[in-house]
């Protein structure tokens, strides 16, 4: 049986090769992308590039705490805490030390404490010029999940209205939105009674393909006009991208217990991450479940 891949492993090992890359060719003077590129294949084939020098306190504790990202129970706990005794602007450290605490609030505290380090980091110059390539330095990505898990505990804790504000934030930092940004405000608007905000993302990432939008988008045609041509048409085209949707909506069947890693354009696992975390949307605007039935049974009839 094949060994189940880490994510995090994965982001890790990602992570490090680009800080080592970035550091091996920073004072290489190519004459063009095709000897970088070339260069870089050969360092590849010798067996990557060296480990970047570690030759400040971030840079350092930077380094710990991915060890504490691979690490599980006490010794990430143990790492995170070095990390941050090396250096209290290593945003990761906070952020993996707010995953461990039993209370919110005591995780809420940590992440803002994550959000703070993030921005000493970084610099306020950064945040004047760097405004949409964020994510895309690497050195912005503890700063980027510090953002991501303090909405995420907002969230949970019923500041909705601060959450969306955190979220919103992210994706002017990177609209490109590599974190999913987008997806968790289209699951989230309708439970919010916040329909400006999906109104916002139509017109930034209007076509998007995943459940998580066009699922959204037929929900937020229905509370703006209720059941129509404009609503129907857009339910229609959610259900023809993913039919298992509406099964999970109408308790026709059950949600698993744990969420999926992955999920993949259409299929069940899809249904379930959207399901679990949009259905008080659909349950909390009068008429949408009905709604729902009502197309799913004509097209199961078909």
């Amino acid at each position: 049986m094949a060994k189940k891949l880490d994510p995090m492993a994965m982001r890790v090992a990602m992570e490090r090769s680009l800080i080592d890359t970035r550091a091996l060719v920073q004072n290489k003077n190519f004459e063009s992308l095709e000897e970088a590129n070339a260069y870089l294949q050969e360092v590849l084939k010798e067996g990557g590039p060296p480990p970047a020098p570690a030759d400040t306190p971030l840079k350092r504790a930077q380094q710990i705490a991915y060890d504490a990202m691979e690490a599980s129970g006490r010794r990430r706990v143990v790492l995170a805490r070095r990390a941050l005794e090396v250096s209290e602007d290593c945003a990761d450290a906070w952020v993996l030390l707010a995953e461990e605490q039993r209370s919110l609030k005591a995780a809420l505290e940590y992440a803002q404490k994550g959000v703070a380090a993030g921005e000493r980091a970084l610099g306020e110059e950064y945040f004047e010029e760097g405004v949409g390539c964020f994510w895309g330095d690497v050195d912005t990505r503890p700063y980027m999940r510090a953002l991501m898990l303090y909405a995420d505990i907002l969230w949970a804790v019923g500041d909705k209205d601060e959450a969306i504000e955190v979220y919103q934030k992210m994706l002017r930092l990177n609209p490109g939105d590599n974190q999913g940004v987008r997806h968790i405000l289209a699951m989230g608007f309708a439970e919010a009674d916040r329909d400006d905000v999906f109104e916002a993302l139509l017109e930034e990432y209007e076509g998007d393909p995943m459940a998580a939008f066009m699922y959204s988008e037929a929900l937020w045609l229905f509370r703006k006009e209720g059941a129509g041509s404009s609503a129907d048409a857009a339910l229609d085209e959610a259900m023809e991208g993913n039919p298992f949707v509406p099964r999970y909506l109408l308790g026709r069947r059950k949600l698993p217990a744990r969420l999926p890693d992955y999920h993949g354009l259409g299929d069940r696992d899809e249904a379930v991450a959207y399901v679990s975390n949009a259905r008080k949307g659909w349950v909390v605007t009068q008429g949408a479940l009905a709604w729902l039935k009502s197309h799913f049974l004509a097209r199961s009839s078909r």
